[in-house]
Order: C-alpha cells, then sequence, then structure tokens
C-alpha cells in the first residue's frame, strides 16, 4: 500500500520549541511523533510511504536516513527498531514549496500515487488501534470502491475545530458524505461527526484539488476537495476502533507523553508517586 504522510505544518502552537525543529519531531516518550506515525503506516501494510515535507524540515529526512556516527550502537533495542523500520518500508520525500493548506500537500503526491489508491496518515496524530487504522479504513475502501475518511464524535466546543461531515448511516458506523465542511459554526455544523486526518483516497481526488478554490485561511482544504468529489461520486466516512492522539498542541502533547508512560511499567512506577504529590499539592491549595 502507498502511504502519504503530511508533515508541512509550521508547528505555530509550538513556538518558540519549533522555531527550528519541526513538530514532527517532538517526542513522545522516547521517539518522534512521526516515529509513531510511520510505524502506524507500516503496520498496515503501508510499503511504500512518501513524507511530504516543507522549509526547515530537513530533520524529519536525516532522521530516517542511515547514521554511520550511530552504527555502533545498532544492537541497542530502540535504534535496531527504528534501523527495521526503515527496511521494512521505502520511505520518500517530497517538499511543499508554500504553506497552501491539505489538500496542496496531498497534491505533491499526485505522481507517487500514480493511478492507485493511497492511505493518508497526518504527521502529528497517533493512532493506538487494533487493527491499525489504515487497515480498517481499507476494508471500508474495498466494499465500496471509494475514498473512506476516519471520523469520531466530537463535543460542541470541538466542533469548529475539524471537518465535519453529514450524511445517512448506510451500515453500523459508516456514512455516505453528503455534506463536508471545514471547521464550521455549531449551527452550521451538519453533525458531530469529525475527520480526524486518516483517509484512503483515490485519484479521483487531484482533479477535485485542482478545480478547489482557496477556502479557510486562504489555504486549499481537503475537505472542501472532497465536497467537490462527493457530488460527482460516493464518497464514505467510518468511525474506528482504538484511540487517537492528537499532538496539535501544547495540552494534548502532554497528555499524551503521560498516557504513554504510563503504559510502560518501569515509567509507570516511577512517574505514578510524582503525579500522585502533584496533584495532592494541587487539592491542599
Amino acid at each position: 500500500m502507498k502511504v502519504v504522510i503530511p508533515a508541512a505544518g509550521l508547528g505555530t502552537r509550538f513556538l518558540p520549541a519549533t522555531k527550528s525543529q519541526p513538530k514532527e519531531m517532538l517526542p513522545v516518550v522516547d521517539r518522534p511523533v512521526l516515529q509513531y506515525v510511520v510505524e502506524e503506516a507500516a503496520d498496515s501494510g503501508g510499503d511504500n510511504i512518501l513524507i511530504v515535507t516543507g522549509r526547515g524540515k530537513r530533520a524529519l529526512e536525516d532522521y530516517f536516513d542511515y547514521s554511520p556516527e550511530l552504527a555502533r550502537h545498532l544492537e541497542r533495542p530502540e535504534l535496531k527498531h527504528l534501523e527495521e523500520l526503515g527496511r521494512r518500508t521505502r520511505i520518500h520525500f517530497v517538499r511543499q514549496r508554500e504553506p497552501k493548506g491539505l489538500a496542496n500537500a496531498i497534491e505533491s503526491a499526485r505522481y507517487f500515487a500514480g493511478s492507485d489508491p493511497f492511505g493518508v496518515l497526518l504527521g502529528d496524530s497517533i493512532h493506538l488501534c487494533d487493527p491499525p487504522l489504515l487497515t480498517q479504513l481499507w476494508r471500508v475502501h474495498e466494499k465500496y470502491r471509494a475514498p473512506v475518511l476516519a471520523i469520531e464524535t466530537v463535543p460542541d466546543e470541538r466542533v469548529g475545530l475539524y471537518g465535519i461531515i453529514g450524511g445517512p448511516e448506510v451500515e453500523p458506523g459508516v456514512f455516505r458524505c453528503e455534506r463536508l465542511v471545514e471547521k464550521p459554526t455549531l449551527a452550521d455544523a451538519p453533525s458531530h461527526l469529525a475527520v480526524t486526518g486518516a483517509y484512503v483516497l483515490t485519484p479521483e481526488i487531484f482533479p477535485a484539488i485542482d478545480r478547489t478554490p482557496p477556502g479557510l485561511n486562504g489555504e486549499v482544504q481537503l475537505t472542501d476537495a472532497l465536497q467537490l468529489l462527493a457530488r460527482e461520486r460516493p464518497v464514505y466516512a467510518t468511525t474506528f476502533t482504538g484511540t487517537r492522539y492528537d499532538i496539535g498542541d501544547r495540552f494534548l502533547w502532554l497528555k499524551a507523553n503521560i498516557e504513554f508512560a504510563m503504559r510502560i511499567p518501569e515509567l509507570r512506577d516511577r512517574l505514578r508517586p510524582v503525579l500522585e504529590r502533584l496533584l495532592d499539592g494541587v487539592e491542599s491549595t
């Protein structure tokens, strides 16, 4: 399976940390966010991966490159795992010339995708799913032979942060998209079903992107391109089994670090008393 990972965002919500470091390289416990995403792609059968980068993101390429300086440390489990990940997949890079939105980043993969359907995972979201998220989406794609979006229900206060879909439920958890609205107001939202940033797309998306005018913030929005496509052919959205970790802001990144650390017995045993002490201090004030 071909997989595209857009990782060209500026990371402005993490400034100044991201002034010279890509947000996708921020660590969650002991590895950067992007490594988790590449692992997800590989676990889903993604053996051909294109990472869309931008200016100042050379660190993404360096990270997955062979490092002769560290060759003598490759028996360390964490580095050995990273080296094996590089062998399981072919990783390519292309640069998005200007920050013109997610659809523009996807358009950068036009020649990589060719005539094949392809998966998309955002470079700042981690999914813990069994089976892997793209595997779940691919099953729906194979059944309907159409683009498929991952969705989840969000509360009122978060509706305006996502693309929102509306349409009939064709089977439990699977919806045909009749409306897709990028970051609507609560009054304009067709539902509370939010696009989470994982997709299986077909090559028809590229002509739709070509016809999509700039929208919110002057960017070409993938949600708008999918709305155009949905007027011409079926587009589906599906809920999924698993947990999504959005690493898009400081709080969510800190939350992910704590939750991931608590899954590691050694770290959990050392972290638990620290958290309990901090919480006791807050409650006593």
